[in-house]
């Protein structure tokens, strides 16, 4: 790979917030993101919160539940329903009539499954280094950049690159620094020269991938998600201090705060391809 070649190294959704997705060979992006990325979330009735796993203290099996589409999402058509394997190993649909009722038995708490987000919709964050303290848990409203309705935690598009991963796993070899402990939407592959957090410098520059543009908005702040348990990767919690090498501006936040990857929002709707090369303009 040229130095100067970028290419589309993986893509993933995410049909329900916080559930394990899907690796997928192409997508639709939509002026929301990749078209059926996070269309479902769960919402805990007791709190009216939507269900996340930044608060691991109350949901700390959700990343043990993963979420496939039945069919391929449509535009201009509601998101299909969804197939959800439980820690168990049973599967259920959404679209079932005890759907609520399992999950809710499965987690342990009364529970909504939600396609839409009430306005001013919001989650529980935990923040480890205010552990016992008034502060350990923070309200915080989701999809700020994003369109009202959906269940991002801020914006509809999530960057990650290979040079990151890299230079983490430097930092920190003992780490397993794979891209799915971020849940990015892309993953972008570097020349093997290009080592280090080469996101921060794409912040208001534009990505091109066969036809969609997006525009880089901010770094991606990191909270304790990382470090969780996911699959047979293990909790760690030295992965958040390994992140916190790369603690930069973010201009959202108006203050430095460790991040990996970037955000971007759609510029330029249309269908990216695995493998297509990425032009930065």
């Amino acid at each position: 790979m040229p130095a100067s070649m970028l290419s589309l190294a993986s893509l993933w959704r995410y049909p329900i917030k916080s559930m394990m997705g899907e690796e997928l060979n192409s997508a639709i992006i939509t002026d929301n993101g990749i078209l059926g990325d996070r269309s479902y979330a769960l919402l805990d009735l007791e709190t009216d919160k939507i269900v996340s796993a930044k608060n691991p203290k109350k949901w700390p099996k959700i990343f043990s539940f993963h979420a496939r589409y039945i069919e391929a999402p449509a535009l201009e058509k509601e998101p299909p329903p969804v197939w959800i394997t439980l820690p168990d190993g049973r599967i259920i649909r959404t679209d079932q009539a005890d759907a609520e009722q399992q999950l809710s038995i499965a987690l342990k708490r009364t529970i909504g499954l939600r396609n839409k987000a009430a306005q001013h919709a919001s989650l529980e964050q935990y923040w480890p280094e205010y552990e016992g303290e008034s502060t350990e848990i923070s309200d915080e409203t989701i999809s700020v950049a994003a369109d009202d309705g959906s269940f991002f935690d801020y914006a509809s598009l999530h960057i990650l690159t290979t040079a990151s991963l890299i230079k983490l796993q430097q930092i920190y070899p003992g780490g397993r620094f794979e891209a799915r402990r971020f849940r990015p939407n892309l993953v972008i592959a570097t020349p093997g020269e290009q080592i280090g957090f080469i996101e921060n410098d794409w912040v208001g520059k534009t990505l091109a991938i066969d036809g969609v543009k997006l525009l880089v908005t901010d770094p991606c702040p990191r909270c304790v998600m990382p470090t969780l348990a996911q699959g047979d990767l293990a909790k760690d919690a030295k992965i958040l201090r390994t992140i916190s090498e790369n603690t930069v501006h973010v201009p959202f936040a108006g203050k430095a705060l460790p991040s990996i990857g970037v955000y971007a929002q759609v510029i330029q709707p249309g269908e990216i391809r695995r493998g297509s090369m990425v032009v930065i303009e």
